[in-house]
Order: structure tokens, then C-alpha cells, then sequence
């Protein structure tokens, strides 16, 4: 029986556990990413090891997510995260260099690779053939530290295309077409393999836009093959020596198989508040438009922006829509400019931003008040654009430019006859914003730069065997990472400073809990199915570890999160039985007991003091697991081994 890709890339790279489905595996990693929203963290967590250099092959360190630098925070951030990489040997891609994801698809992504990034979106490696994971800060810190990756033995999803896409049918369309097939936990414990001979029709950025979009499915990650469209990428970026071509084996066996038609593809819309509501364009004609945002880390190649700039050449953008352009790297940027196409975007009365992740994350260019806002993003959470009550939708870059030309959602099929564009033979090549580290005999002499907003890890502190507290926080189901710590441009420059960015903790759900916790002192979350989706923001742990949070009770946990949450020494159970989700009501008393037994046996006893009930919950952790959650998280785990 043969391997899929992904079990030939774990196979190649794999240093403990076995290949077998819900089996814990250790990895060994190549390459790591941090942005700067995550990065500062995991950077702490990396010093606190006293390791003094990175061991795998490529480290980078980007700042992509907090560039708008209203205060001291971000800019203090970014000193600290440049003087660590420069000591620790961590390649550094200054501010205005780029969206990670983008620029690291351009000029350090290998095919058949392993790379682990603090940002969840990491799996857009896998358009040009690398295994990439999102992945909390502290296991992206052990990986630097070379340290193995620890992830859940996944199950293979194959999907294979066919056909070809219709003029204004895009990959983003073919990313909301599996969301709409699986939703957006429809993926969890699955790596999500896309072949057949429809990929042949597809570039490395639109290949690269579809693994982004895995993320959203909650799947571990997502893969391409790595084959002649793959070479041709890689040798337009002057790194033709980084190739090899890789694919499944003829027969190899997949859990589920999924099957596209391209030809048969409309374009699709996600629907507010999140990326699975999806419909066809066209259903939704007429509806007016407020904004548009073109670009993050899922739609903003050059591939993308040629297109955008060919469809509003000579044109004028509605006077009732305001419209943004984020280029995802400098590389992008320079050759737009090079080819005339950027004096077409602004010709338009389009808003030229920084080449950054900007409005995806709430950090400027907010909707104006309910506003509805088409963006090529991946996420359209409650909130996450900076206005609360805005609705935004998730479209291709074409539909995009279709609103923003008429005011309203309009399918792009009426725009005309499809703009002709493709990839240069070369790109632009200009390294001069990446900044190598120090060598080891220069470290030493190089001082890493605190501010006064950088504040030191929480405390944690062993597993007792028995925790009794008040169930402070009660939520549903899908609760994201946006809802329990929220991005924005007020929140996210205290990303280093954990006290004060409790007070935001969940004010999405409740504005009171973060008061309620610290008065409590210890407490309890419970929530739905699928807790925790979205991010990989590891401060979705952290934050509630510093406000007393000891354990979340689910019906089931997105991946990432629930890594986190380990990490952070809190306990992630689920209920043996759904429905005793319903007996459980904020503010009852709550009792855990006997919890090193259950944790081995797989089951641990809730005593609801209040009503007198007890619920069975349940846990399967590995030995590692538990020996991490005993100890009071990872960071004291991996400081005890050492």
C-alpha cells in the first residue's frame, strides 16, 4: 500500500510515535515563522529556555500584524523581536517587507520541508509542497530550540479536481466550495491532500490560496504536489535549486475522498459571521456595498493584483464604496509599480495600504458603522474588522473589484471579458529588507532591547488533584480565538503585556468576565463544539491562565487551541455526554477530582456542587500530555528536561 504526500513528508521527518491515525507523533522541523502579534512571546519563551542559538535550518522572524504605531508598544515590540533574532540566529524581515505567509512562499518555502509558524495561516506552505503547520508560540519556540513538533497522527482527505475554472471563477471560489462541503470543523485531525488533473490549471498563488484557506476548515494542514508548475515558481524566484517533485503514490489510501469539478464552479461568497456560510454571488445581486478590502495573507499575489489592476483600469470606483489595496510583500508592491499596474489601482480611487495584514486583523480601515464590507480575507468573525456590528463577506479579489465598481455585490461574470494575466518568467529580487543574524562569535556582543510594555510569562504552577471553582464563563458553539482574545488596533500592541491584556479577555462574550475571573480567582469555562477555531494566538491560553482559568469543559476543541491550552498547563476535557453540556449554568461551584487517576483512565468526574450533580468528562491525553499538564505547561515541562 502506498504513501500519501503528507505520510512521505512525516515519514521522512518523523522522531517519535507512529504513523498511525490518532496516534501522537513527534516531527522534527525545518523552518519556523513568527509574526510580530505572536512573536514577542514566543521570543520570552524561547530566552526563558537558555538556549543560545536556533537549530533548525531557516528561522525568520516577520512583522507583518502590528505596524500601525500609534503609541510606543508595537515599535518597542519590534526592537525587541529584530535584537533577539540578531542574537539568536533568526533571519528578520523589517516592517513594509510583507505578509509572512506571502513572503515566505517566495523566497524561503522548500517543497517537501517541514515548517511550524505562530500564525495559524502557516499551511499556505503547503501550495508549494512543504508540510506547515499553525502552531502556538511555545511549540514554535521548543522547535527553535530543536525540540520535536508533537501533533495528532492525522487523517488523509483527498480531493480531486477536474476541469478547469471559468473565467471570474478563482481559487478563492474553489476554498469556499470545500468550506461549504465540510464547514469549518469539517477538517479537524485531517491533513487535506488536493490532486487530480484539475491542479494542472492551477499556479503556485492560487495553489498557495486554497492551503491558506485550509486553515478555516480546521484541518491540520493542507498540501499540493510538488511538480513542473511548482519548478516554474520557484526558478521565476531565482531559487530553482530548492525544487524537487513530490506526489502521493498511485495507491495510496485516503479516508475520504472528495471530488471537484471546476468547470462546474460559480463564484461564492461567505456569508457573515463566518466562513463556511456560503452562497453563490449571484443569489445575493443588489446588495449595497460599504467598503472593499483587497489583499491579507490569502488573496494578495501578484498573480491577484495584476488581475484587480487590469479590471479597474480606466474605471472609477463607486462613489459610496471605499476601497483598499494591501500588497502581500514588497515584492509584489515593486512590480506593480514596475509595470504600470499600481497607477491603475490609484487611478481608480483606490486606498494604497502598507504590505501587511492591516484591516484582516482589525488594524485599520474598520467599516464604518454596520457597514457591509467585502474583503478577500479568510475570516469574517463578529468583530474581528474592528467594527462590531459591520457584516463582512469573504469573496475573490475579482468579486471584489465587481462591488466596488457598481456599489453593490454583483457577479464579476458581468464585468466583461476576463483579463488575460500570468506570472512573469522572473520576479523582482531584492533580500535588502531581510536581515541575517549575527554569527555565533558576534552574538554575544549584541544586546537584546526591552521596552516597558513587555512583561514577563504568566506563572503556572503544578496540576493539584483536585480543583474546585466557580464556572465563570458559559459560551456556545464555535467560539473563536477573535472571541476569547480579540484582535484590533487597540488590543494588539499589548500582546506582550499580559495583565493588561486581560482586561479584553472574552469582552466580546461577556465585557465582565475578565472583573468577574479576577475576583474569583480560579475558574471554569465551559463551551460548544468546535472551541477555540481560528487563530493559533496562543494568548487565547495565556490570558485566561493569568486570570485564574484551571480547566475549559467543550463539547470538542479546535486543534490548535486545545495544544494551547495544554502548553499553558489548563486542562481541556470534553463531555462523555453532549447533552450534559445543558446542566451545567454560569456561576455554579464546580469540583474536579482524583484528575491524575482520570487523566490516565481517560475520564474525569465533575461535581456540580451547586445542583449536586456529576457529569463524566472525558481526556486522552498522551503520557506527555499529562506529564506537561502535571508540571504547570510546557515552558516548565521543557525547563525541567533541560
Amino acid at each position: 500500500m502506498g504513501l500519501t504526500l503528507a505520510q512521505k513528508i512525516i515519514q521522512n521527518h518523523l522522531v517519535g510515535g507512529t504513523m498511525k491515525a490518532g496516534e501522537e507523533i513527534a516531527l522534527r522541523i525545518d523552518q519556523t515563522l513568527t509574526q510580530d502579534a505572536t512573536g514577542t512571546m514566543a521570543y520570552l519563551e524561547f530566552e526563558a529556555m537558555g538556549i543560545d542559538r536556533v537549530r533548525t535550518e531557516k528561522s525568520v522572524a516577520y512583522i507583518d500584524h502590528n505596524t500601525l504605531q500609534s503609541g510606543f508598544e508595537n515599535a518597542d515590540d519590534h526592537r525587541y523581536i529584530q535584537s533577539v533574532a540578531k542574537k539568536h540566529g533568526i533571519y528578520f524581515s523589517r516592517p513594509g517587507n510583507g505578509i509572512c505567509h506571502q513572503v515566505h512562499l517566495e523566497r524561503f518555502g522548500v517543497p517537501g520541508k517541514t515548517l511550524i509558524g505562530s500564525d495559524s495561516h502557516t499551511p499556505t506552505g503547503g501550495g508549494i509542497g512543504m508540510l506547515a503547520f499553525g502552531a502556538g508560540g511555545l511549540d514554535v519556540a521548543v522547535a527553535m530550540g530543536g525540540g520535536a513538533y508533537y501533533i495528532t497522527m492525522p487523517r488523509m482527505i483527498r480531493v480531486n479536481l477536474t476541469g478547469k475554472l471559468n473565467p471570474f471563477v478563482t481559487a478563492k471560489d474553489v476554498s469556499l466550495e470545500i468550506l461549504r462541503i465540510l464547514s469549518v470543523k469539517g477538517g479537524v485531525g485531517s491533513i487535506i491532500e488536493w490532486g487530480g488533473e484539475g491542479i494542472q490549471t492551477l499556479s503556485v498563488p492560487e495553489r498557495a490560496t486554497i492551503t491558506n484557506m485550509g486553515t478555516e476548515l480546521g484541518a491540520t494542514t493542507s498540501i499540493f504536489p510538488s511538480d513542473e508548475i511548482t519548478k516554474a515558481f520557484l526558478k521565476a524566484q531565482g531559487r530553482v535549486q530548492d525544487y524537487q517533485p513530490l506526489a502521493a503514490d498511485p495507491d495510496a489510501v485516503y479516508d475520504r475522498v472528495i471530488d471537484i469539478d471546476l468547470s462546474a464552479l460559480k463564484p461564492l461568497i461567505a456569508c457573515p459571521h463566518m466562513p463556511d456560510n456560503v452562497v453563490t454571488v449571484e443569489s445575493l445581486k443588489g446588495t449595497k456595498v460599504d467598503q472593499v478590502c483587497i489583499g491579507s495573507c490569502t488573496n494578495s499575489s501578484l498573480l491577484d493584483l495584476l488581475k484587480v489592476a487590469a479590471l479597474l483600469k480606466g474605471k472609477t470606483v463607486d462613489p459610496s464604496v471605499s476601497v483598499s489595496v494591501s500588497p502581500g510583500s514588497r515584492q509584489v508592491l515593486s512590480m506593480l509599480a514596475d509595470c504600470g499596474a499600481l497607477s491603475d489601482i490609484l487611478a481608480s480611487g483606490a486606498r494604497l495600504l502598507e504590505c501587511a495584514c492591516g484591516p484582516c486583523i482589525g488594524m485599520g480601515f474598520s467599516p464604518n458603522s454596520g457597514g457591509v464590507s467585502l474583503r478577500t480575507f479568510n475570516r469574517n468573525f463578529e468583530g474581528r474588522s474592528g467594527t462590531r456590528d459591520a457584516k463582512v463577506y469573504l469573496v475573490s479579489p475579482e468579486t471584489a473589484v465587481a462591488a466596488a465598481l457598481t456599489g453593490e455585490i454583483t457577479d464579476p461574470r458581468l464585468l466583461g471579458e476576463a483579463p488575460a494575466v500570468s506570472l512573469p518568467e522572473a520576479f523582482r529580487i531584492d533580500d535588502s529588507a531581510v536581515l541575517a543574524p549575527a554569527t555565533p562569535e558576534e552574538a554575544a556582543s549584541v544586546e537584546v532591547l526591552r521596552g516597558p510594555n513587555i512583561k514577563e510569562f504568566p506563572k503556572t504552577k503544578p496540576l493539584d488533584d483536585l480543583v474546585t471553582a466557580e464556572l465563570t464563563l458559559k459560551v456556545g458553539d464555535n467560539i473563536t480565538t477573535d472571541h476569547i482574545m480579540p484582535a484590533g488596533s487597540k488590543i494588539l500592541p499589548y500582546r506582550s503585556n499580559i495583565p493588561y491584556l486581560s482586561k479584553f479577555c472574552f469582552a466580546v462574550c461577556d465585557e465582565s468576565f475578565a472583573e468577574r475571573s479576577k475576583a474569583a480567582g480560579n475558574g471554569f469555562v465551559v463551551g460548544g463544539e468546535n472551541y477555540g477555531q481560528g487563530s493559533s494566538r496562543e494568548h487565547a491560553a495565556l490570558v485566561p491562565l493569568y486570570l485564574g482559568v484551571r480547566a475549559v469543559i467543550a463539547k470538542s476543541f479546535a486543534r490548535i487551541h486545545a495544544a494551547n491550552l495544554i502548553n499553558a498547563g489548563i486542562l481541556p476535557l470534553t463531555f462523555a455526554n453532549a447533552g450534559d453540556y445543558d446542566k451545567l449554568t454560569q456561576g455554579d461551584r464546580l469540583t474536579l477530582t482524583d484528575l491524575k487517576e482520570g487523566m490516565k483512565r481517560g475520564e474525569i468526574l465533575l461535581k456540580n456542587e451547586t445542583t449536586g450533580e456529576t457529569i463524566t468528562l472525558a481526556c486522552s491525553f498522551t503520557d506527555r500530555q499529562r506529564e506537561i499538564l502535571l508540571a504547570g505547561g510546557l515552558l516548565a515541562y521543557t525547563k525541567a528536561a533541560n
